[in-house]
């Protein structure tokens, strides 16, 4: 069975961008929160990515009756064990300022060598359909922190991930490159393999 409509529990519109362009061909339409007329805030209050993305997806396919996929991702930083975590959006207090986000981040590991700089991204994504069905997935990379941002693409924390094996942060990246290695895209896959193992596509 083939999914016809999926909504994307978000109005971030680099998120939205970029799970479009991951699952470009894998449904019918795929539309943001905006573009299927929901205004609708949601507080997630989990304690891990995984809650995060189900409390998205279940209000909205709950409201909506139609397939839903949220995700909830975040940077853990080994130095800081694991902070900000789920917290990453808001780490500065402020919801979505990333400049205030990625300035206490260098703040906090001031001083802190570059091997004890390691960090990764996750992912956890979730379907849920109106029946109340679920599929997690979940996608996480490897790279350490810089000392300072580098790269004008991307957002959030991207500027300052460098990934070692390419020596470039995501924000150095052109959409396609970080689509191919994101922990987004290591999500997204995770998920489709997922979806066509139960026969969803």
């Amino acid at each position: 069975m083939k999914l016809e409509k999926i909504i994307i529990a978000s109005n971030n519109n680099h998120k939205v961008d970029e799970i479009k362009n991951i699952l470009n061909g894998f449904c019918d339409e795929i539309l943001s929160l905006k573009e299927a007329g929901i205004d609708c805030e949601i507080e997630e209050n989990g304690t891990t990515f995984e809650e995060n993305a189900y409390i998205k997806a279940k209000t909205i396919a709950d409201l909506t009756g139609l397939p839903c996929i949220a995700d909830d991702s975040g940077l853990e930083v080994d130095a800081l064990n694991g902070a900000p975590g789920v917290y990453s959006a808001r780490f500065a207090g402020e919801h979505g300022n990333y400049k205030k986000n990625n300035e206490k981040l260098l703040s906090l590991l001031k001083g802190v060598p570059k091997g004890k700089r390691g960090a990764r991204f996750v992912t956890a994504i979730v379907l849920v359909t109106p029946d109340g069905d679920k599929v997690f997935a979940r996608g996480e990379i490897r790279g350490i922190i810089t000392e300072k941002e580098l790269g004008s693409n991307g957002f959030g924390y991207d500027p300052l991930f460098l990934v070692e094996d390419i020596n470039k942060t995501f924000a150095q990246l052109s959409s396609d490159e970080k689509n191919r290695i994101s922990h987004r895209a290591r999500a997204l896959k995770d998920l489709q393999e997922k979806l066509i193992s139960i026969g969803l596509r």
